[in-house]
């Protein structure tokens, strides 16, 4: 799966979350997150992408790319 890194910025945004605190709400690793918001989400777990879109309150199609 492909996450689109600045639909998650943004997301992140509106979520008034950082990396850290993005990381420790979806219980996901702090190079994962930063390998994804320097364009490099593609591949992503699908497990990864919906611990992301959980953490932030959308819906997993709010952040991927098509």
């Amino acid at each position: 799966m492909n996450i689109d890194e600045k639909k998650l910025k943004l997301a992140m945004a509106r979520a008034c979350l950082d990396v850290k605190a993005l990381g420790k709400a979806a219980d996901v690793g702090k190079a994962t997150l930063i390998r994804v918001l320097n364009g490099h989400g593609e591949n992503v777990r699908y497990s990864t992408a919906g611990k992301l879109a959980r953490a932030l309150g959308v819906d997993v199609t709010e952040i991927i790319s098509a």
